[in-house]
C-alpha cells in the first residue's frame, strides 16, 4: 500500500510523533477504521516476536526458522489451553505478553495513544506492565471465550494466525465483541501479506449495528445453567442478526494487511473478524483496546441517541468527508 509520510518529532523509541488530521479523522467516523502504517517502532516490534518464541516450549515441533513447521494446525504435543497462553488448531494467543512492559509500551506508545485521545478526548485508562493479564479468571460463560473486560490490566496480546497449508477456504464471518471497551486497536509484529490472516473490517458498519444494541456498551448474556446448557451467552436482537447476515453476503470486508509497525484503529461497535491465512507465514500481531475513564459512567447512559457524543469534540465536529486518494490508502 502507500505509506502516509509522517512528519514531526520522534518519541523515545524513534517513532515519529504525528497526530491524525482531519481528514484521517472524518475517514474513521464516516467507516468506523483507520490503517496508520509505521506507527510501532520495529526494534520493538522485533522483541515482541522474540519473546513470543521464547514463550515456547522447547523442544516444540514449531520451530522460529522453519516455515514449513509453522503450518498449522498445531501438533498435538504443542497445544495448550490455558486461556493466558492458548496454542489451539491455527491459533497462538499469548496473552501473557499483553502485560509485558515491552508489548506495553509498544501499543501504548506515546504516539499511539496521543492518536487515540484525539479520537476519544477525556482521560485515557492507564495500561498497567506486569498486572494481571487476560484470561486470568472470567470467561463469558463456562465453556466459553474469555471474556476481554475481566482480569486484564494491560492489552489483549498477541495474537497469531498460523498458515492454513491445504485447509479449504472459508467464507468471511464477521460479529462484534461483547465486552466494554470504545477503540480497539490492532498492530502487526511482522509483515502480513494479503490473504495473510490480517485483521478484517467491515467498512461502515458501526453505523448499522449501532442502533442494533440494547445496551451502549456492553451485550446482554443469559447465564448459564448445568440443567439447561442450551441456551446461554450473548443474546442478539433480531434486528442485530438480520444486519450481520446482510454484511457477510452484501459488503466486501477491507483486509488489513501490511509491514510490520503498521496499525489499525477501530470503532467498538464495528463488525470485523481474524482474517483467513492462505499464505506459508504466520500473522503476527498485538491487539489492544483504549478506553476512557469515563466509560462506567458511560455504560449507564441510554442506548441510543448521538453515537459519537462520548467522544472528543473534534471527532463530534467532524464530516464524513474524505478524498479517493484517502480512500485508496485504507483499501477502500
Amino acid at each position: 500500500m502507500g505509506r502516509i509520510r509522517r512528519q514531526g518529532t520522534r518519541d523515545i523509541q524513534g517513532v515519529v510523533l504525528t497526530m491524525l488530521n482531519q481528514e484521517q479523522i472524518n475517514f474513521f467516523k464516516s467507516n468506523g477504521y483507520l490503517l496508520v502504517p509505521g506507527a510501532m517502532a520495529l526494534t520493538q516490534c522485533r522483541k515482541v516476536r522474540e519473546l513470543m518464541w521464547q514463550a515456547m516450549p522447547k523442544g516444540s515441533a514449531m520451530q522460529v526458522d522453519d516455515l514449513v513447521s509453522q503450518i498449522g494446525p498445531f501438533k498435538s504435543e504443542d497445544e495448550a489451553l490455558d486461556a493466558r497462553h492458548l496454542r489451539v488448531g491455527y491459533r497462538w494467543l499469548n496473552r501473557f505478553l499483553g502485560v509485558s512492559p515491552e508489548v506495553i509500551s509498544l501499543i501504548y506508545s506515546e504516539s499511539i495513544c496521543a492518536m487515540a485521545q484525539q479520537l476519544l478526548g477525556g482521560q485515557l485508562r492507564q495500561a498497567v506492565a506486569n498486572g494481571l493479564p487476560m484470561g486470568s479468571y472470567g470467561n463469558a460463560w463456562p465453556g466459553g471465550p474469555t471474556d476481554p473486560a475481566t482480569g486484564n490490566e494491560g492489552a489483549r496480546g498477541v495474537y497469531c494466525t498460523l498458515p492454513y497449508g491445504n485447509k479449504a477456504k472459508e467464507p468471511d464471518q464477521c460479529h462484534t465483541d461483547g465486552h466494554p471497551f470504545q477503540l480497539g486497536v490492532v498492530g502487526l509484529i511482522d509483515d502480513c501479506p494479503q490473504d495473510g490472516g490480517g485483521f478484517k473490517v467491515w467498512p461502515g458498519s458501526h453505523n448499522k449495528l449501532y442502533p442494533t444494541f440494547a445496551l451502549r456498551y456492553d451485550q446482554p448474556r443469559i447465564p448459564y445453567y448445568e440443567h439447561l446448557p442450551g441456551y446461554k451467552g450473548i443474546v442478539h436482537s433480531p434486528e442485530y442478526l438480520h444486519e450481520v447476515d446482510k454484511l457477510n453476503s452484501d459488503v466486501t470486508p477491507v483486509e488489513c494487511w501490511g509491514e510490520a509497525g503498521d496499525i489499525v484503529f477501530w470503532h467498538h461497535r464495528l463488525a470485523h473478524m481474524a482474517g483467513h491465512n492462505y499464505t506459508n507465514s504466520m500473522r503476527q500481531a498485538v491487539l489492544a483496546d483504549f478506553w476512557t475513564t469515563n466509560l462506567d459512567q458511560f455504560r449507564t447512559t441510554p442506548a441510543q441517541g448521538d453515537m459519537w457524543r462520548d467522544w472528543s469534540e473534534q471527532v463530534q465536529l467532524s464530516s464524513t468527508d474524505y478524498s479517493d486518494e484517502l480512500a485508496a490508502l485504507q483499501r477502500l
